[in-house]
């Protein structure tokens, strides 16, 4: 059977190394994105002179009628989903809790936690076996915020990111028996685009030296662990939540 992946927020960052890493093993790759079409179809385009399959896709994957015509659009053009990496998500300026606005606070939790709820639903309709699916895997891309907190700059997203670990636990309890695994990764300091949307483009190699290997993390390594725990090699797990974090 083909294995079909989806990766959301897929045109840069972890989400792009993640999409060239999956197309590399044979994935079918859909890449979605919110506004950077180009970003996205760089990563098509890659992944096709490597002889890869991959499609690029949009929605905003706060929005729940795009998430549902995304879906379709893969079922379309690749069949049933076999796997979904619920990547995309935000950052904002830093600030103090006391700093923050009901519309900033609306902004995150819309699209890092309640996206990614309505993105695994949809892949759970398709996968499980209880809707006629012959399983999968959901990798959710949390953070190692959520064990920080972020104080002084992102508490909200860190926040959101406590959110997607517990969500992660109880949807694999939920479908573990309907041939769906669903573990999450918690990143460390990565050398991404992120940080510069939150206005601190250097904030990865600024806080290297508090990471007790000395340096950031990079986007390939933290895709590694991703196709790890969509593999075979890991038929056995469900329910983790993998710090890559450099031992921070």
């Amino acid at each position: 059977m083909d294995q079909v992946l989806l990766i959301t927020g897929g045109g840069r960052g972890i989400g792009a190394a993640t999409a060239v890493l999956a197309a590399s093993r044979g994935y079918a790759v859909a890449v979605n994105y919110a506004t950077n079409s180009l970003a996205a179809d760089e990563v098509v385009r890659t992944i096709r002179e490597n002889g890869g399959n991959a499609m690029a896709v949009q929605a905003d994957v706060g929005d729940e009628a795009q998430v549902i015509a995304m879906f379709r659009k893969v079922d379309a053009r690749f069949g049933r989903l076999t796997a979904l990496v619920n990547n995309a998500g935000v950052v904002d300026v830093t600030a103090r809790v006391d700093e923050m606005s009901a519309a900033r606070l609306e902004r995150m939790f819309r699209i890092n936690v309640i996206g990614s709820f309505v993105c695994a639903r949809e892949a759970v309709r398709r996968m499980s076996t209880r809707h006629g699916g012959s399983g999968g895997a959901i990798v959710n891309t949390s953070s190692g915020a959520s064990r920080l907190g972020s104080p002084g700059q992102y508490v909200d997203y860190a926040a959101s990111k406590g959110a997607i670990d517990t969500f992660t636990i109880g949807l694999a309890k939920e479908v573990a028996e309907e041939g769906i695994r669903v573990n999450a990764v918690r990143p460390g300091l990565i050398d991404t685009e992120i940080h510069a949307s939150g206005g601190l483009p250097d904030r990865a190699f600024e806080l290297a030296p508090t990471v007790p290997m000395k340096r950031t993390g990079s986007a390939e390594e933290i895709a590694g662990a991703i196709l790890w725990l969509l593999s075979p090699e890991a038929s056995y797990t469900t329910m983790a939540l993998l710090d890559v974090t450099g031992g921070r």
